[in-house]
């Protein structure tokens, strides 16, 4: 019997039952969480052979990874902008339109994803200095950041392209070409990181680049796999170039997507700068502090990445079930996205707790670090699953085309809370008063979210009825 295809029933506005609901739900996000865990993988593998390096190459990559995050959230932006549309246009049955968006995107990606190399470039050498590092810490965090920066267009060429192919109900190939990103980040690290040596009767290459190494490995995996998203997008059945359609660039269209977007990159600005300035109140703290809370923070990835899988297949299903009228169904899938969110939070949090030793150890050898990130780690856990809360409403805000509700909420919370707990918290807890002040602000966070979620005013007004 062939497989039914739950997002064409969807589109053609035939019934689904909750299960049906449910399962529709877990296809679209199975395959985003899978590659949220390599991604995961990723930075666990990072963190691991930068940490055989020595604390401070760590603390090094730490102090800047605030600031990275910053960058990566504004690619994040663009996708979400030209996602939501082009998600929105499938469920409304014009591909024709949905296609010429794709065109719009990656113009718009290239250029956007220039300027951000430019910023970031120009950026690289004073900004260790103005976090108030170690001057010891500076040199080999300047030349990580700008390695970074400089691979920033084609971060954003991968980003785009891996959206738009999820907002075409594509969450295979994205999650494939994830994996193989992870498996080409380790290669590439452990090519540049460590010098060439001996393992036995066998000898192992390398170019002894340390910190470098370790950005410039990230970056060339980013370059290849991003390269490869954009060859499945164009060849695409659904988003794919065809002969007999030319680029037509629609100012209304852009406006828009310049709409749906600006609030996304206001909040990963205002979330990233919040993360910048706490780690700007962590840094005095010294190197062993430093380090603990990079490693930590990666640690901590393993549970709320998922959420981000589960937020991805929520901004296809809100976004194709809005294009195609299904008022019947909205509320009900952004309800049971959210549920699955925070019970898969709940369970990796729950597995959290009682790995976090084995996992820091994982990360560094390092006895005090150790100590440290698992007293911390250990704390943030009980605000998981309102975390999730927050992660998978705003996929369904963004979805509905109310980016601008989750960035005022998130706006709300980091600011409001969590840095002003920070502040007052660090210097009489040191490290661990700043992951108090962040399972607090998690959690204020997650109610806000589920208020709003449940005040449906994140609805275009017509549905709100």
């Amino acid at each position: 019997m062939p497989k039914k295809d739950l997002l064409a029933v969807l589109r053609a506005g035939d019934s689904l039952s909750l299960p049906e609901q449910i399962l529709l739900t877990l296809q679209l996000s199975v395959p985003a969480i899978l590659a949220q865990l390599s991604s995961i993988a990723m930075q666990y593998i990072d963190a691991s052979m930068v940490g055989r390096l020595g604390k401070e190459a760590s603390a090094s990559i730490g102090l800047v990874a605030s600031s990275t995050w910053l960058f990566n959230g504004l690619c994040h932006a663009l996708m979400v902008g030209f996602s939501v549309m082009v998600a929105q246009r499938i469920g409304a049955g014009d591909q024709r339109d949905a296609r010429n968006l794709t065109k719009q995107a990656l113009l718009s990606a290239l250029g956007f994803g220039l300027l951000l190399a430019a910023i970031g470039g120009g950026i690289s050498a004073p900004l260790p200095h103005l976090l108030r590092a170690d001057a010891a810490l500076c040199p080999d965090a300047s030349s990580y950041f700008l390695i970074f920066a400089l691979s920033l267009p084609f971060v954003q060429l991968n980003r785009l392209s891996a959206g738009l192919l999820q907002a075409s109900g594509n969450m295979r190939t994205p999650s494939i070409l994830l994996v193989l990103m992870c498996g080409l980040d380790v290669l590439f690290n452990a090519l540049l990181i460590f010098p060439t040596r001996q393992w036995g009767p066998i000898t192992l290459p390398g170019a002894g680049l340390g910190v470098a190494g370790a950005a410039l490995g990230t970056a060339l995996s980013e370059t290849v796999v991003g390269i490869i998203m954009c060859i499945f997008l164009l060849r695409s059945p659904v988003l794919g170039l065809r002969q007999n359609e030319k680029l037509r660039f629609v100012p209304a269209q852009l406006r828009r997507a310049v709409k749906l977007g600006i609030p996304v990159a206001i909040e990963r600005f205002v979330m990233s700068s919040a993360q910048v300035v706490t780690t700007g109140i962590i840094a005095p703290l010294g190197t062993v502090s430093i380090a603990a809370n990079s490693f930590a923070v990666t640690a901590e990835a393993l549970c709320y990445m998922p959420g981000y899988g589960v937020q991805s297949a929520a901004i296809t299903l809100i976004g194709q079930s809005i294009g195609a009228r299904r008022k019947d169904l909205v509320t009900r899938l952004g309800w049971v996205a959210v549920l699955l969110g925070m019970g898969i939070m709940l369970a990796a949090s729950a597995l959290m707790y009682i790995l976090a030793p084995w996992i820091i150890g994982l990360l560094s050898p390092d006895a005090q670090v150790v100590a440290l990130g698992t007293a911390v780690l250990r704390i943030v856990v009980f605000s998981e699953p309102l975390f999730g809360a927050s992660i998978v409403s705003a996929g369904v805000f963004q979805g509905a085309g109310s980016s601008l509700l989750s960035s005022v909420l998130n706006f709300t919370s980091m600011w409001g809370v969590r840095v002003t707990l920070t502040l007052l918290m660090v210097p009489r807890w040191g490290l661990q008063g700043a992951w108090i002040a962040m399972c607090i602000e998690l959690c204020f966070r997650g109610m806000l979210f589920l208020l709003f979620l449940w005040r449906k005013r994140w609805l275009p007004r017509e549905m709100r009825m």
